[in-house]
């Protein structure tokens, strides 16, 4: 028997499959309370609209934004605590424990890894310093020779009697050239990849990427910044390094550190989260410690905590804001936020490598930037490659860590910063941040077509989901 649709009919059909992938994008939206990027919803809205057969399988394995429900708890002992902040920093710690991150605490000064060179000379002191554990987190693991490196020397600290766990994420390892990890699981080091390639298409999780890069020694001693495991950059292999920042330091920072590793650990084996304890911040202690706050961001976050905290800081800024990232392809409201800062007279400088090594995130640019500089603010490029993750307040504040301004690392990756309010440690990161500088050439506004216009558009849209 031969069955025939005619053309009425597989209107019909055609129209029920856009309507059940519209309702579908919407009921996981609300069930799931994804707040979208307004070009992002639109994109996905018709997307499915117009290619319901390509767009609701892609919705659902790339459509999901935060994996943390929006909280409900009361918080009336929280605002009694935020009304007493005063300070360095009172305003962004008091927003930040408001948004449900871990408290301002005192720490050892940090040291500010000059260059790649210094930063290995760290990390290396970090890693054979463990007597119990080591946990390193890294968005990529080179295949090259820095990669080997830090195989041999977490596989001896392992056979050295250490609890050494080694998270990488699982779309990330395939961007260092797929380095092999069996020698890490042959010394007994537990390896987990972090959101396998695959793994969870119908949870739509597969976009959502661990950008945190961490290396923790005793729960005590952290290395953090910008840095992957790979030789471009540290030392550079056969080609210079690339510019970037890292920082150690020890403490009760890295305590929290090693407690957000652990809930990134359970993300990755699929296993129950470790318990959380209520926010209940002690009175910071009026010691000559500086003040250091870990920042947390992605979607294990209800909010998108680092965009808001960026945001407020833009708006109260009053003097200089510098901001060092390698991709900058930020959302219309931050950009309004720095260009507002330019237009009120802070001084607003922003140092982008010349080229990077996304050649997609160079080509969508543009607008942001020309935007930027018709506000007034100084827009600097830098010779070589920039991967530096830097933004300085005034003297208020300098946060340091993962974190690019772009779409994606704003809102789908998992980050982290951790933002200080030392006077003295603030004065040391902008040091380093106009040590960079030096070498840069200012850019100067111009002209583009319309046509240009129209594809670099295009282009931020596509950046976001890549």
């Amino acid at each position: 028997m031969t069955f025939h649709l005619g053309s009425q009919q597989l209107l019909t059909l055609h129209t029920a499959v856009v309507l059940l992938s519209l309702v579908t994008y919407a009921g996981i939206s609300l069930a799931r309370r994804q707040r979208r990027h307004p070009s992002a919803a639109i994109g996905w809205v018709l997307l499915l609209a117009l290619a319901p057969y390509v767009g609701l399988p892609l919705f659902l394995m790339f459509g999901s934004r935060k994996t943390a429900r929006a909280r409900r708890q009361p918080r009336v002992a929280m605002h009694d605590i935020i009304r007493t902040m005063q300070g360095p920093g009172g305003r962004m710690r008091a927003l930040a424990l408001g948004l449900g991150l871990p408290p301002a605490v005192r720490c050892d000064d940090p040291v500010i890894h000059q260059d790649g060179a210094a930063a290995l000379q760290r990390l290396k002191a970090v890693l054979l310093s463990a007597r119990r554990t080591l946990d390193v987190s890294t968005f990529l693991l080179g295949r090259d020779a820095l990669g080997a490196e830090m195989v041999a020397l977490l596989a001896q600290r392992a056979r050295e009697g250490v609890r050494v766990r080694f998270m990488i994420d699982g779309i990330g390892r395939y961007l260092g050239g797929i380095p092999d990890l069996r020698p890490l699981r042959a010394a007994g080091i537990e390896v987990a990849l972090f959101v396998r390639p695959w793994s969870s298409p119908l949870r739509g999780r597969v976009n959502l990427r661990n950008h945190r890069k961490m290396a923790i020694a005793d729960g005590d001693w952290l290395w953090t910044g910008g840095r992957n495991l790979a030789a471009e950059y540290f030392t550079g292999g056969d080609a210079a390094p690339w510019t970037d920042l890292t920082f150690d330091l020890r403490g009760p920072v890295a305590v929290q550190a090693r407690e957000q590793f652990e809930r990134d650990w359970a993300v990755a084996l699929k296993t129950a989260p470790p318990t959380t304890p209520a926010l209940t911040p002690a009175p910071v202690e009026a010691t000559d410690a500086p003040l250091a706050q870990l920042l947390p961001s992605g979607p294990d976050q209800a909010d998108d905590t680092l965009y808001e905290l960026l945001m407020d800081a833009c708006f109260n800024a009053g003097d200089r804001i510098i901001a060092i990232t390698p991709y900058f392809v930020p959302d219309p409201a931050l950009l309004m936020a720095l260009g507002l800062a330019a237009r009120r007279g802070v001084t607003v400088d922003l140092l982008l490598p010349r080229r990077s090594n996304h050649r997609l995130a160079d080509l969508a640019r543009p607008p942001a930037v020309r935007d930027l500089l018709e506000c007034g603010a100084r827009v600097w490029l830098v010779p070589g490659m920039v991967h530096a993750k830097l933004f300085v307040v005034d003297e208020t504040v300098a946060l340091c860590g993962s974190l690019n301004l772009d779409s994606r690392s704003l809102f789908l990756n998992y980050e982290m910063m951790v933002a200080f309010y030392d006077a003295a440690v603030i004065a040391r990161f902008t040091a380093w941040a106009d040590g960079v500088r030096a070498g840069a050439k200012l850019l100067q506004p111009r002209q583009v077509s319309a046509l240009r216009e129209v594809g670099e558009g295009l282009l931020r849209w596509l950046t976001f989901q890549l």
